[in-house]
């Protein structure tokens, strides 16, 4: 089975990201055809990115992005929870998404948006990178309205027809997820496989 985070896009006090995330797992821990577990990005305590070698090389110097680096490395797949703001993701997001590269590579992600328009716009930002991060993103996706599926702007209860367009976008991903995996798996071309496959296969030649 692959492995999916899902990953919570907002450190804002308040937030509503969390309290999604956690119905996203609730619904995804039914399925058996992958494994589901919960990052917020909150625990890493991410500064603004203050890597002096660009991600793409690889060259992480610090603990924090070495950690979350090693994190996002064990997955094959992502859900992420944002919330749309001034048309856009949060900054701490793309700050997290900013942080790493290879890591993201050659894997799949969907998506599931909240805020007055549904989050749709903040999505939308969000498939612009996942192209130049080189992950496959899922046309299936969750849009939730602050009007309709959060009490008083605050409690989450969303739609009980959420679900539906949850488990068609679990299911794309899944797919894609498991189709990504054989992509960068010891058969790929060498420019698809992560770093720990390249490990693996090293110490594999030299026994």
């Amino acid at each position: 089975m692959i492995k999916t985070a899902i990953i919570v896009g907002s450190t804002r006090p308040g937030r509503h990201a969390d309290s999604v995330a956690r119905w996203v797992l609730e619904n995804a821990k039914k399925r058996t055809d992958a494994e589901f577990e919960i990052v917020d990005i909150k625990d890493y305590n991410l500064p603004l990115l203050d890597e002096p070698v660009p991600p793409s090389m690889g060259q992480y110097s610090k603990p924090h992005t070495k950690a979350w680096a090693e994190k996002i490395a064990s997955f094959d797949a992502f859900v992420f929870v944002t919330p749309e703001y001034n048309h856009g993701t949060s900054a701490a997001l793309k700050n997290a998404l900013d942080f790493i590269y290879a890591e993201w590579n050659n894997k799949a992600a969907g998506f599931v948006g909240y805020g007055s328009a549904g989050g749709s716009r903040a999505v939308e930002n969000l498939r612009l990178v996942m192209g130049e991060l080189q992950v496959a993103d899922v046309r299936a996706q969750v849009l939730l309205s602050l009007f309709t599926d959060f009490e008083n702007f605050t409690t989450f209860k969303p739609n009980p027809m959420h679900v539906t367009s949850l488990n068609t976008m679990l299911d794309q991903l899944v797919s894609w997820g498991t189709a990504m995996k054989n992509v960068r798996g010891l058969n790929a071309p060498k420019q698809f496989r992560p770093v720990q496959v390249e490990k693996e296969m090293a110490k594999t030649s030299v026994s």
